[in-house]
């Protein structure tokens, strides 16, 4: 299958798509666990005179689907206020930090006592050495802050090769849950307050008892959180669901809740 790579402007960012049998996007949700299940197998062919902290970072708009699935596989996962910086800072705490926003903007970090580890060590086996080599080239490839889509790029096609991993069989790791995003014009946007993961609101008040009835009235794994734009004059609503009719559904419910309230 063929893929297509999309770049921002300044190349910081990038999503992949096919349109094989239909329109696929491979977004940095779809990236950051490619580079995940990459690296934890280099990972496991190693063994290092320290606990090799390895951990994933992104925001609540990542979609769950993606969560859950490192989480299946053993990665641990943390969420961050909206905003490469903040994943940055967190992704340090880790020897292998992989952080993405949904948008495709991420990079990988290496701690220095990996680093040096990785260089240090005189592996036995012809699997740590490649396991080795590869690690260290990564970290080479890719910035180890901020991030850079050509480098991403590069770093994909690498994955995709070394695993011997077809487009379709990166596309089904893991199963998307439905989601809609919807943006809404109101007074004052400014008054919503949130958590600092922004995952709950905290101000006005009754908002974030509303959008959780609007949640349990769903069963599975629906959730839903609001937040105020920081480039647009508007408040941002996201929805996931088991089904795309109950995303939108409680998409909805949670912006006539917020007009609602933002508007008394």
């Amino acid at each position: 299958r063929r893929v297509h790579g999309s770049l921002d402007g300044d190349a910081d960012r990038i999503v992949f798509f096919t349109e094989d049998a239909g329109f696929t996007l491979l977004d940095g949700d779809r990236i950051l666990v490619l580079f995940c299940v990459f690296l934890a197998k280099q990972l496991k062919e190693l063994t290092f005179d320290f606990e090799v902290k390895f951990g994933v970072v992104q925001t609540a708009y990542a979609n769950a689907g993606s969560t859950l699935y490192l989480k299946s596989i053993g990665v641990e996962t943390h969420c961050v206020p909206t905003g490469i910086k903040h994943l940055e800072r967190r992704a340090t705490e880790f020897d292998v930090g992989v952080y993405f926003e949904a948008n495709g903007h991420g990079t990988v970090y290496f701690s220095q006592r990996l680093l040096d580890g990785l260089k240090a060590t005189d592996w036995s086996s012809s699997a740590q050495k490649d396991a080795a080599t590869r690690l260290l080239a990564t970290s080479r490839l890719l910035l180890p802050c901020v991030g850079d889509a050509i480098a991403d790029l590069l770093m994909v096609e690498a994955v995709l090769h070394i695993m011997e991993m077809s487009i379709r069989e990166w596309s089904a790791l893991y199963c998307d849950l439905p989601n809609r995003m919807l943006k809404v014009e109101v007074p004052e946007p400014r008054r919503i307050k949130t958590t600092w993961d922004e995952t709950k609101t905290t101000e006005p008040a009754g908002l974030q008892a509303a959008i959780d009835s609007a949640v349990q009235s769903l069963a599975g794994t629906a959730r839903a959180f609001v937040r105020p734009s920081g480039t647009e004059p508007v408040v941002r609503i996201y929805a996931e669901a088991d089904s795309q009719e109950a995303a939108d559904d409680l998409a909805d419910s949670v912006k006539d809740a917020l007009v609602k309230i933002l508007s008394s």
